[in-house]
Formats: structure tokens, C-alpha cells, sequence
């Protein structure tokens, strides 16, 4: 940075990128800006300006050297996992500053030795203690949500009998003939890690998941009207619970109670054409609950109005993934454990084809990539509004 840039910096002010610091300060506090800097998008600490008023009081030989060590101790002694720092020392006016550059670092979340995390707050800093704002500092390590362990878990969350049946059927003999116990199999198949369930393996194999993850659910609600701001409903909302097979399940029953069947010039005794399509329902629904971001704790929603059925799904599209991508059979995988169960216990291919052949079959289904709002939503038109 030259010294032009540099007062040009220094007079626009402290920002998330940038601090000021006059001199050197308690080191725990320097350890907690180089946290917050490494947990966000990185940025630069110059030292030698006063970060009230902006004035320039440039440091000596000796506070420079001193500084360089003090950060090189803070940098590696006192963040975890260590974080490593660029310096440079330019004279502005006379005065010595030294700028130094912090990386948004590889293997967040980053924390002081209290396990304390922090992150970037416009030119402050705050701590971090929700577990989702957590998990998401994870997911940045390319850590999959469906493999996280859920720490307040153990093997008696385990539904043995659901697992039992799962890996006779994947491998047509019982996990005893394989010459594995409950927990080799459990963990060769990642249902568990060090004594916890992963998240997959609770969402397929827990006892009750929602006791353990009450926002994993499916939220219902029919709607009197066509705006989700109504307060009229044909029937209230609700929360369908279970694991994810079971979710699905209960799902598409309710989707079948909710839409018209049409007869079309058919007999008086046949069941009629739905007004939607049952096999795009069934693929959206599945990419919903496979597909979905894990790191967001909110339900899936299934919202029936008297013009449309709304799937909503938390997370946008991975990947920088858009939805003409994902029209041609691109497959969004982000829950990798989770698709391999659903392979086996839902109609679901993982081939990348579901999108495609719901849309064979609803053609005029609306997707829609809500980047803001961070839901992917599909619309279905219903062909006979109540």
C-alpha cells in the first residue's frame, strides 16, 4: 500500500475491513480482533493511527519491533487454530505505521483459548453464541451439515430396529453376519461419530428427531385466499414430524387430501386427474427434503392456496448453481450422507433426473431461487381454484 492510498484509507475511516489502533493493546483484545477478522472476510489493523479522531502517531524503531513480536506470539499462541498475518511498515508524514493483514481464514469457526468465538460487526466486533451461526463458520470448512455430530446425542436415540432393517436391505445380510456390533455398524455407515448421531443418522434413524432438532419439521397450512398474509385458513397450520422418510410419507398425504380430482369425461366410479401432478410433487418434495440447507434451522413448508401449492425449502441454490442449471438435471448435492439414505428408503434416484422429470409432468411448475430470502420455492398453478 502506498502512502497515498494509505491516508486515503485511514480517512475514510474505520470500517469491517478496516481497524485503527494507536498502539498496541491488551493482547487478549489483539487476539480478538485477529478472531474477528479470520471468522469474516479478513482485513487490515494499522497501527499508529488514533481510532477516534483518525490523527497520525506513528510508532519508533523499538515499538515496531516490539509490536512484531507481540503479534507473531498473539497470532499462534493465543488463536485457535493459529492464523497467520502479513505486516508492513510505510511512513506517512513522517510517521511510522504498520499495517498489518489478516486473511479470512480456511478453518473457521477461530477462537480465543476460552473457546470464545467472534466475528466482524461493521467496524466492531461481537460474539458468536448461536448454534447455527456456528454451524454455518463450520460449513465454511466444507464440513457437510449432514454429517455434524449432534452433541446432545448417544446410541439409545438410535431407532436399532429402523437401522437393523436398513442394513439388511442394503446389503442383504444382517450387520452380526458382517461380522460387525451395533456401533462398528452404526459408525461404517455414519449414522454415528465419537458416540453421537450425525445429523443424517438422526434424521433417518432417531427415535424422535424432532427432540433433538424441533425446527427440522414440515410446517402445513391451507390458506382461504391466495395471500400468505391471510389469516383465514381452510385448515391451521401444523407440524408434520418423524424422520425424513416418515416426513415424506406424511406429506404426500396431505398434498393428496388438498388438491381436487378432476373426471374429465371418466367413469363415475374412477379416482379422477389430479389437478396437479403427483409424480412432481413427489420429486419436489423428495429434492426438499434431501436437498435442503441443514445449516438453517427452519422447516420445510407446504403451503396450499386456492391458485397454487407452494414448496419452500430453507437455502438458496448452492454453488452459485442457477435454476436453469438445475432444469437440465445439474444435481444439487449438498446433504451427500443424506441422499445415500434416501436412495434406499425413498423413491429417489440422486441421479440429478427428479427436477427433469417433474417437470415432464408439471410443466409449468414456477421455480424460483429466492437469494435474499434464502428459500428455494416451486409453485404449482392449480388448474380448478376452490
Amino acid at each position: 500500500m502506498t502512502e497515498q492510498e494509505l491516508l486515503e484509507t485511514i480517512k475514510r475511516g474505520e470500517s469491517s475491513k478496516v481497524q485503527f489502533k494507536e498502539r498496541l493493546p491488551h493482547l487478549d483484545s489483539l487476539a480478538h480482533e485477529l478472531i474477528a477478522f479470520s471468522n469474516s472476510q479478513g482485513g487490515a489493523i494499522i497501527f499508529g493511527v488514533n481510532d477516534k479522531t483518525g490523527d497520525l502517531n506513528g510508532l519508533s524503531f523499538s515499538e515496531i519491533q516490539q509490536l512484531n513480536q507481540q503479534l507473531v506470539n498473539v497470532a499462534s499462541q493465543k488463536v485457535y487454530p493459529p492464523v497467520y498475518l502479513e505486516t508492513d511498515t510505510v511512513s506517512v508524514n513522517s510517521n511510522q505505521l504498520v499495517i498489518v493483514t489478516v486473511a479470512e481464514g480456511l478453518s473457521k469457526p477461530y477462537k480465543d483459548s476460552n473457546g470464545t468465538i467472534y466475528v466482524k460487526n461493521g467496524s466492531d466486533k461481537r460474539k458468536v453464541t448461536s448454534n447455527d451461526e456456528i454451524a454455518r463458520l463450520l460449513g465454511s470448512r466444507n464440513l457437510f451439515a449432514d454429517e455434524m455430530e449432534i452433541f446432545d446425542s448417544s446410541i439409545k436415540d438410535v431407532d436399532i430396529r429402523l437401522f437393523s432393517e436398513y442394513f439388511q436391505k442394503e446389503f442383504e445380510m444382517t450387520y452380526e453376519e458382517k461380522g460387525l456390533n451395533l456401533e462398528e455398524a452404526l459408525a461404517a455407515k455414519k449414522v454415528m461419530r465419537n458416540g453421537h448421531l450425525t445429523l443424517a443418522g438422526l434424521l433417518f434413524f432417531g427415535r424422535e428427531p424432532q427432540a433433538l432438532r424441533p425446527a427440522f419439521t414440515i410446517k402445513t397450512v391451507m390458506f382461504a385466499g391466495n395471500d400468505i398474509g391471510d389469516s383465514n385458513y381452510r385448515s391451521k397450520p401444523e407440524d408434520l414430524t418423524g424422520n425424513i422418510p416418515e416426513l415424506f410419507k406424511q406429506a404426500m398425504q396431505y398434498l393428496k387430501s388438498s388438491i381436487k380430482y378432476l373426471q374429465n369425461g371418466q367413469g363415475f366410479n374412477s379416482h379422477g386427474i389430479p389437478e396437479v401432478s403427483l409424480i412432481a410433487l413427489e420429486e419436489v418434495l423428495q429434492n426438499a427434503l434431501i436437498h435442503r440447507d441443514y445449516f438453517k434451522s427452519a422447516p420445510v413448508r407446504l403451503l396450499v392456496f386456492d391458485n397454487r401449492i407452494e414448496i419452500i425449502s430453507p437455502g438458496k441454490l448452492p454453488n452459485s448453481l442457477t435454476v436453469e442449471e438445475i432444469k437440465y438435471g445439474n444435481p444439487v448435492m449438498r446433504n451427500n450422507q443424506i441422499a445415500s439414505f434416501a436412495s434406499r428408503t425413498l423413491p429417489y434416484s440422486g441421479l440429478g433426473s427428479g427436477l427433469r422429470r417433474a417437470l415432464k409432468n408439471q410443466p409449468n411448475m414456477e421455480l424460483v431461487n429466492d437469494v435474499e430470502g434464502e428459500q428455494f420455492i416451486v409453485r404449482f398453478p392449480r388448474k380448478d381454484p376452490v
